[in-house]
Parts: structure tokens; sequence; C-alpha cells
């Protein structure tokens, strides 16, 4: 067990450490897409206007090109070459490509099928990739000759880490999320209070591994079949729930470092953006985790109750709470509510545990 605990965090310590130069970034990127959509919708910014489309690109585009600052980021910690490590997103986010994995079609590659896959603002691929990379580099720099290590170098590190990003990293989190969105689809067959339950708990720790992305093609197209989509209200509390979590560390935390990206990752959290609450807050702390999972689980119980449509696709926030207006509208509200008040009762209740984890 205690052999399992230091792999486990090993590996959060990585990521978070990847994760730490950029969050200040991410929560400022969250910031300015959530002030441009409000503008927006006060009538003070045409969303065909430039100043809108210039503002939201440099917002939206931070999150969208992720994979670059992640590899910049991992490439520093795990010391591999740089301009190598870039070729990875490069290749992932070439717009050839990204029409052909993200609008469902696949590819052959060395007689194996590509699977479609979501590449933009993904974080497991990535890593993954550059975590590769570190172990094919090594037997380059020792049996290339100096001469030729220039050239030789990337390109052998590419025909090696690329395709199997392509073949496995990659479809990882489309495998993993449409599981679980079979998963919710047979439950709220069941009983919708339950689907509820199991997604609100389970969509934070699938935004980790980029499953979550699995879910936007269903809940775009239940909205074109039906008018109306049933999932991403189910999700509101989750949201919250890491708000509520990152504010309760900040409160506690004895480290004013961590204080500061607690309050951050909680006001970016409150905006409706849970990237700098997980990899900067959550993830290297299970216990605050699975507070902010037990908090979206009982928002997502509430929203299952009240049936809340959404009529329009948004990931849910108070700022984008108008596409979630109509049927359940006022326990919608609630939800984010009460995921946010169970996960900072749960994570303050935990203090002698996580103020006391290194």
């Amino acid at each position: 067990m205690k052999k399992f605990k230091k792999i486990f965090k090993l590996i959060t310590d990585q990521i978070t450490g990847i994760f730490l130069p950029v969050i200040n970034y991410l929560t400022a990127a969250s910031i300015l897409k959530s002030a441009v959509i409000l503008l927006n919708a006060a009538g003070v910014l045409d969303s065909n206007g430039g100043a809108y489309m210039i503002l939201y690109a440099a917002a939206d585009g931070f999150f969208y090109f992720l994979p670059f600052f992640l590899a910049i980021t991992a490439s520093k910690m795990w010391k591999t070459d740089l301009y190598i490590s870039l070729f990875i997103p490069i290749a992932m986010l070439y717009p050839d490509l990204v029409n052909i994995l993200e609008n469902g079609k696949s590819l052959s590659l060395l007689g194996l099928t590509v699977q479609p896959s979501i590449y933009h603002s993904s974080v497991i691929p990535v890593l993954m990739a550059i975590g590769l990379l570190h172990f094919v580099e090594k037997p380059c720099d020792k049996f290339i000759p100096e001469a030729l290590r220039g050239f030789l170098k990337p390109i052998i590190c590419c025909l090696i880490v690329l395709p199997v990003t392509f073949l496995v990293f990659g479809p990882l989190g489309g495998l993993i999320g449409r599981f679980l969105t079979g998963v919710f689809n047979f439950l709220y067959g069941l009983n919708p209070i339950i689907a509820g339950i199991f997604m609100g708990f389970f969509i934070q720790p699938m935004v980790v591994v980029g499953a979550h992305w699995s879910i936007v093609p269903i809940s775009i197209q239940a909205i074109t079949d039906n008018g109306y989509d049933v999932i991403m209200p189910l999700l509101g509390g989750a949201v919250y729930g890491q708000c509520g979590a990152s504010l309760a560390m900040g409160v506690i935390s004895r480290d004013k470092k961590q204080k500061n990206i607690s309050f951050q990752a909680a006001l970016s959290c409150a905006l409706g953006v849970t990237e700098p609450s997980l990899f900067g807050v959550t993830v290297a702390r299970p216990r605050a985790m699975l507070a902010a999972c037990l908090g979206g689980a009982v928002g997502g119980a509430i929203v299952g109750f009240a049936g809340t449509h959404c009529t329009s696709f948004a990931f849910p926030s108070f700022v984008t709470c108008v596409a979630f207006a109509g049927q359940g509208f006022a326990l919608f509200l609630f939800s984010m509510i009460a995921g946010f008040g169970v996960a900072f009762i749960l994570t303050l209740l935990q203090k002698k545990w996580l103020v006391e984890q290194k």
C-alpha cells in the first residue's frame, strides 16, 4: 500500500508541477473568456465584431492550444529536447488531421486504425507522449554519432513517438469517455437521479484524462434531434464542487503560494473553468478531489430529480446559465450552490490531513 501511495504521489506531483507554470495563465484566460461572453450577453460586444472575435480567440485559444504549453513545461520537467517535444502537439493539432479525427473519421497507420479523438485542449495524450519521448531520446543520445544527431534524432523520435501517440495515447480518453457515457445512458434509463449522481461524481476525473470531450457530440446531437439535452445540466454541481474544494484549500493551507493558487483556481471554477483547480489543487490531494466529486454527485442528483434541460450547448456555470433556463432551472442553480457547499464543508473537515500533506 505504501508503495502504491508513493507511486501515486510521484505521478500527481509530476502532473501538478507541469501545470504550475501555466496556472495563472489558465485563470487569466478563463476570466477573459467569461468577461467576453458576459459583455456579448449584455449587448456591449457584437459576436460578429472584431473586438469580440479577437478577445475570444485569445482566451479560448489558450485552452485550444493547451497541448503546446504542456509540451513545453513537460519537456523542462522531464528533460527532453524542447523542439522535438513540440513536434508532438504540432502533429496533434495540424488542421488536416483535426478535421479528420475530431469529426468522427479514422485513419490508417502502419496497417492499424487511428481512432477518432479530440486533441485540442487535451492533457493526457501529450503528457504520455513527452514521457515516452524521454525514454526514446536516451538511446538516441547514446548511440547516434554527434555529427548525425542533430537531424537524425528528431526523425527517429518522431517515427517512434507519433505512431504510439495517435494509436494508443490519443484514443485513450475517448475510450474511457464512451464507456462512462454508455454507463450513464443505461443508468438514466433506470433512474435520472442515479444517473445524475454517477455523472456528477465522475465528470471531473473524466476532464483529467480528456474523456469529457466524448460527451460534447452526444449533447450537441441531442439538442439537434430533440431540441434539448439532459447531460450537460447534470455537470454544474461538479464544476462548483471543484470551486468549493479549491476555496477551502485556500482557507486552510499554510503555504502562501498554495493559498494563492487555490484562490485563483476557485475564481476560475466560479467562471466555469476547472482545469486550474484540478491540476493546481485537487488532483494531487485525493481527499480534496473526493470532496469535490461528492459535491458533484449531490448536484447531479438534484438536477436528475428536477429533469433540467439545456436548449443550447454550453458547459454549465452561472456565466452560461441562460442556456439552462426552462424546466428545472431553479433547481439547476441550486445544484451548483449545493455542489459548492458540500465540497467546501467536506474539504474543511479534512484540514488535519490536507494541510499535513507534502
